[in-house]
């Protein structure tokens, strides 16, 4: 009898979820979740059936740049396929933006509108990208904006209608840098009353959005900040606005989403908040698309995770399945003691966002906030792109074929590192966090006040070995904010990863205090074991001859 492999199944993502599902009993009211689960259970069905099914479209059917019409006029049309747009009406229906800003359940919101965005991502060919900067731009307005900006564009971006449904792009990059947009060359100039903008956006997401937000020198400016600016892509007529799409980018994975390089000339536009202030103002932005990122990020560890586990109990191989070799399974279950980590940081900080924006937040819980967001996003991409990897050789020589769509978990992955910030740019971030807001020490004192309260004996074990590492880290973050050099700097991602392991550890072992509690598994527990096996801390080791040593073995 001929062989043939059996594929991997995802079952209902949401009631298969255990990890999502255990976070949301916790940290929900009992009269929310009773609303919201069914929601969450009929969508946990429909991201592995329809959704998929559009996404799968999207990735066989990229976008395409027409620049001409048949006669010879410039008309730069993106061309997409159906599943690209049924993706956005899916968007727009499912309030995977709206919920965030109808706020019927307080602060409780973003867990409910975050927990369908991890139901999603996976599913949805990157179409959580546009969602991200629509989620961004929103809270931007909503903080910064003004009455017109609210009366028009925040409607269109918080809308569950598909017919008024807005999504924004965001363009920061340009030729002379993307993390430093020091080197920002658009320049605003006002003409007839009205702003206009003049350069070339080099890396520009989500072409086909309806609005953005961009960063530009306003002409003559003496003091020649950036400001931020509201741009409408087309007109009444639907013609572009003195925008000129110079080509689609192709990059290494994200193939379903329109990403192009864009010459501004003339381009209309409007000043959010005050001129000169555009990169502080759109700081507000970038909290929320560094939480959309980790999310994404935890979303495509946890799916790889279920497809590598159904696999797992369905391929044999020497005689057995491969869940049933302990060196495979203890592989998986290591894979998923680091998701779980992931998933804990990233959910904690959108529940304190969610906090934040009722204003529920306390000043502790401010300052964590403040440091976690670098933290959670450069921790969980970096996760991602690792076990995204890891996974894909779970499944051997089928992890590396293309219409398995495994490939796409690995490709898609590693943007999450580069989009909103490197590893490098935000671990920078979080020491001028620590040393001019002083964040360090709200993350201190939350991080002490979460292993106090542990309950149990098994979780209060685990403190014999944090609590050296816990003033290892209180010590760490006193040098950062007393000390300027190069090699506080260069000992920035090191220090990052301690403090986002060290504060990971202790949302797990809370996560652990609550399961024994209520008599269930022991599983968050298992967890930490995992975790504190890998080892807890990792020393700073830069100096200046190891500085001198780099630049040797670079030369």
């Amino acid at each position: 009898m001929e062989f043939f492999q059996e594929a991997p199944e995802l079952l209902n993502q949401y009631s298969d979820d255990r990890v999502l599902r255990n976070y949301l009993k916790k940290n929900l009211k009992e009269s929310t979740l009773s609303e919201i689960e069914n929601d969450l259970i009929r969508f946990g069905e429909r991201v592995v059936s329809d959704v998929l099914k559009m996404a799968e479209e999207s990735e066989q059917n990229p976008p395409v740049h027409i620049p001409y019409n048949p006669w010879g006029k410039r008309i730069d049309e993106i061309k997409v396929c159906r599943g690209w747009t049924e993706l956005d009406k899916v968007a727009a229906e499912e309030g995977i933006v709206a919920i965030g800003y109808e706020r019927k359940f307080a602060e409780e919101s973003r867990l409910y509108q975050f927990a369908k965005l991890y139901l999603f991502h996976p599913s949805s060919a990157i179409y959580s990208c546009p969602l991200a900067m629509t989620d961004g731009a929103a809270r931007l307005i909503e903080m910064h904006g003004d009455e017109a900006l609210k009366k028009k564009a925040f409607k269109h971006l918080t809308s569950r209608s598909p017919q008024e449904f807005w999504t924004s792009g965001q363009w920061m990059t340009e030729r002379t840098g993307g993390s430093d947009v020091s080197g920002t060359s658009t320049v605003a100039k006002v003409e007839n009353g009205t702003y206009k903008l003049y350069g070339v956006k080099w890396f520009t997401s989500a072409t086909t959005s309806q609005m953005a937000m961009t960063l530009a020198r306003i002409e003559n400016d003496p003091g020649g900040k950036l400001s931020l600016f509201y741009v409408e892509l087309r007109n009444a007529e639907g013609e572009l606005q003195n925008i000129q799409i110079n080509r689609l980018k192709d990059k290494l994975g994200t193939k379903a989403l329109p990403t192009a390089e864009l010459t501004l000339m003339g381009t209309p536009a409007s000043l959010v908040g005050d001129a000169g202030k555009g990169v502080k103002t759109i700081a507000t932005l970038f909290n929320i698309t560094r939480l959309y990122n980790a999310c994404c990020a935890v979303g495509y560890m946890r799916r790889g995770l279920a497809l590598a586990k159904s696999y797992a109990q369905k391929r044999e191989a020497f005689g057995k399945k491969l869940i049933d070799h302990g060196l495979h399974a203890d592989t998986l279950a290591d894979l998923q003691a680091r998701f779980e980590l992931s998933f804990l940081l990233t959910f904690h900080a959108i529940k304190l966002q969610g906090k934040e924006e009722m204003q529920k937040c306390t000043e502790t819980e401010s300052g964590a906030l403040r440091l976690l967001i670098p933290l959670v996003k450069l921790h969980t991409a970096k996760e991602g792109v690792a076990i995204a990897s890891e996974l894909l050789e779970s499944f051997g020589g089928a992890g590396y074929i293309e219409d398995t769509g495994l490939p796409q978990l690995l490709r898609n992955a590693q943007v999450l590192s580069i989009w909103e910030g490197t590893t490098n740019v935000l671990s920078l971030d979080a020491q001028r966090a620590i040393k001019k807001e002083n964040a360090g020490e709200g993350f201190m004192v939350d991080l002490k006040s979460r292993l106090a309260q542990l309950n149990n004996p098994k979780t209060q074990s685990f403190l014999q070995d944090l609590t050296p590492v816990v003033e290892k880290l209180s010590g760490d973050l006193t040098f950062i904010k007393n000390h300027d050099s190069e090699d506080v700097a260069t000992n920035a991602r090191t220090m990052a990863f301690n403090l986002t392991r060290i504060y990971g550890l202790a949302l797990v072992l809370e996560q652990a205090d609550w399961e024994l509690a209520n008599n269930m598994p022991e599983t968050s527990l298992h967890v930490a074991h995992r975790l504190v096996e890998k080892g807890l801390y990792s020393p700073p080791i830069s100096t200046p001859e190891r500085r001198k040593n780099s630049l040797e073995l670079l030369a």
